[in-house]
This record gives structure tokens, sequence and C-alpha cells, in this order.
């Protein structure tokens, strides 16, 4: 069984940074494409990113580009988001994502999430 758990979420001023992180485990993920989404209150579930496990190619978000970057450790079976520059808009609860398939609209399997909150 997939598990993920996400850490790392926290309270932060405009312009600073956070990483956050998702510890995977149940399988190897070596075909699989891992993500982060994150949903806003009151919006729908959005993609922010993803990368692949094996090869490490990453895609963003353009709301997120050139500000967030994904990557993995495939040593520790980890995964992470590093934010700079945030921004209050970024303001969401973070999900980490993992899928077989190139997905930005949903997942296989999801962590239980992890708040991120940005203040201005």
């Amino acid at each position: 069984q997939v598990q993920l758990v996400e850490s790392g979420g926290g309270l932060v001023q405009a312009g600073g940074s956070l990483r956050l992180s998702c510890a995977a485990s149940g399988r190897t993920f070596g075909s699989y494409f891992m993500g982060w989404f994150r949903q806003a209150p009151g919006k729908e579930r959005e993609f922010v990113a993803h990368i692949s496990w094996s090869g490490g190619s990453t895609f963003y978000a353009d709301s997120v580009k050139g500000r967030f970057t994904i990557s993995r450790d495939k040593a520790k079976n980890m995964v992470y988001l590093q934010m700079n520059g945030l921004k209050p808009e970024d303001t969401a609860v973070y999900y980490c994502s993992a899928d077989r398939t190139v997905t930005r609209t949903t997942a296989a399997y999801w962590g239980q999430g992890t708040q991120v909150t940005v203040s201005s």
C-alpha cells in the first residue's frame, strides 16, 4: 500500500521560503511520477509540479515556475518542494501525489496534506 506523508508546512511572510517534504513508502517508484498539488479555501485543487522518479524530468504550473523547485532523493524515497518568493496567493493545503502516468488533474495516491500560509 502506497503511503505519502507530507511535512514542512507553516506560516511565512510574503517573499519568504519553505521546503515541503514527502516521505513515500509501500512500493518501488521507478516508473512513477511524483507531484505536488494544492487547494486553497473555496477553490479547486490545482496542479503545482511533478517529477519523473526515474529520470528526474520536471514540469511546473505557470503560477510557480521560477519560484518553486521539485526534486527527489531516490535513496531516501523522498520528494521535496522548495518554495521561494512566496506570495499570499500561494496559501493552500499542499498535497503530495504519485501516479504511474503524467497527470495534472488527479492522481492515484495522495498524502494527507500540509498547510502553507503566506502572510502579506
